[in-house]
């Protein structure tokens, strides 16, 4: 069997690192066993759906990694999902339902004042034309529901219906049919939600594994029937759990800070953020991985928790420092020059290990050059008029730092950071950064000289 599986995004805004986890998924599984990955827009919301967050996830998913062998638009097959509609209604299980939102309300309300489950008691099909023809009269535009089958021929006396599969993530999972209330496939200004769209297109596309949020395990027992009403057999499914924050709050919520775009833009290392979506709630160690083949080893659906998968977005930084630490010059060149910091690699090699983005190189690229404005304590002036005495002459080099400050402390007496504190502030106009050994002779001793009194 080839794998196929598919990303489904609504365009209707910027996604986050919470709903790139799925992508992740979907494009690494399709990876590990050589399968088709597609990107396939739900956009048949066509007032809220824009070509502008569409092209935006386009471009995040790129960014990522991630590159889709075929890209859809369910807003261009909407004769597909037409044709299954009618299928279904000639098969008798799509029946059109007059009640409004209120009336709806209503009876679940005085289903739970009696104890009863909310649940959808099948009225619409006890009526006549005759009352549908008025209910027409009066304006009422009719939404239609899938009829599940979870009774032997009386719809209206229900049985125990189990729909079970076995999850890749969540291992054996049953629902129960007649628990459920027929799910509305069509609203009465004639959309479609989201539920017949996905399975026709899953059917026509060949979607072998549905790889998706813990969210829409309830969905499945649905879904799987309507499959089936449909003469498809049902895709493998894997349901992983969703990110939150530590304190569980949903990352819906907290899209500006946590998009894609503005992670990006803040400097974070495209890795840092898929190893964090993809390895957080899993047994795996949430480690940076360096390059999408290296991820796609150690992803895993059989590893993923059950249990919620709570992260902090402070992990990113360190995930990302760690990434940064360990890049080549060749890997940021470019990306400094951009920045305007068009150096060497051994100031690269000096200044990776403090950088916890490529873009800090920026602060040690002014520490290096200058300007430098630092206000000497007076305590410090003689010191520092010390140490432009005692800068030793010649070359300098990564030993220079060693033997210098080694006189100042003979002369003065200082020593630990009262010596080495007011040299770093008056040189780099920094308190902390790259070992001074290495930063000096990137300095050199003309700015070394102009920045002591």
């Amino acid at each position: 069997m080839t794998v196929t599986v598919r990303f489904a995004p609504s365009p209707t805004g910027f996604i986050h690192i919470g709903n790139i986890r799925p992508a992740l998924f979907n494009w690494l599984f399709s990876l590990k066993t050589g399968g088709t990955f597609i990107l396939r827009f739900d956009d048949t919301d066509l007032e809220r759906s824009k070509a502008e967050y569409a092209k935006a996830i386009e471009n995040d998913l790129a960014w990522l990694g991630v590159h889709p062998h075929r890209i859809d638009r369910q807003s261009e097959r909407f004769a597909l999902y037409d044709k299954a509609a009618d299928v279904l209604r000639e098969a008798g299980l799509l029946y059109p339902c007059y009640e409004t939102a209120d009336e709806l309300e209503r009876r679940r309300s005085r289903a739970r004042a009696l104890g009863r489950p909310p649940v959808y008691d099948r009225a619409a099909l006890k009526l006549t034309d005759e009352e549908k023809a008025r209910f027409e009269g009066e304006g009422r535009k009719p939404h239609w529901r899938f009829l599940l089958p979870n009774h032997d021929g009386d719809p209206f006396i229900t049985r125990r219906t189990d729909v079970s599969w076995t999850d890749m993530c969540r291992g054996d999972q049953t629902i129960d049919l007649a628990s459920l209330s027929d799910p509305v496939l069509i609203r009465e200004d004639g959309t479609y939600l989201y539920t017949l769209p996905s399975i026709v297109d899953d059917i026509d596309m060949g979607i072998t594994h549905v790889i998706r949020g813990e969210d829409h395990v309830a969905n499945t027992g649905v879904q799987v029937a309507i499959f089936k009403a449909l003469g498809a057999q049902p895709p493998v499914f894997a349901h992983h759990n969703l990110l939150t924050t530590r304190d569980g709050e949903g990352l819906s919520k907290r899209k500006g800070a946590l998009s894609i775009g503005s992670l990006r833009d803040a400097g974070f290392e495209p890795m840092a953020i898929a190893s964090l979506a993809v390895l957080t709630g899993s047994s795996q160690a949430v480690e940076p991985m360096a390059t999408m083949e290296a991820l796609q080893k150690k992803f895993d659906l059989s590893s993923i928790s059950k249990s919620s998968a709570k992260f902090d977005p402070e992990d990113l930084n360190s995930l990302n420092a760690k990434l940064v630490h360990e890049m080549e010059f060749c890997q940021v060149q470019e990306r400094l020059i951009s920045m305007g910091v068009n150096v060497a690699e051994p100031f690269w090699l000096t200044v990776r290990g403090n950088c916890g983005k490529v873009s800090d190189a920026r602060t040690y690229w002014q520490a290096v050059h200058g300007p430098i404005l630092v206000e000497t304590a007076d305590e410090d002036r003689e010191f520092l008029a010390a140490a432009a005495r005692l800068l030793p002459e010649g070359e300098i080099t990564s030993e220079t730092w060693g033997v210098w400050t080694g006189l100042l402390k003979a002369e003065t007496g200082r020593k630990g950071k009262a010596l080495f504190m007011p040299l770093r502030k008056a040189l780099t106009g920094l308190e902390h950064g790259p070992d001074m050994k290495d930063m000096l002779p990137l300095i050199g001793r003309q700015n070394i000289q102009a920045r002591l009194p």
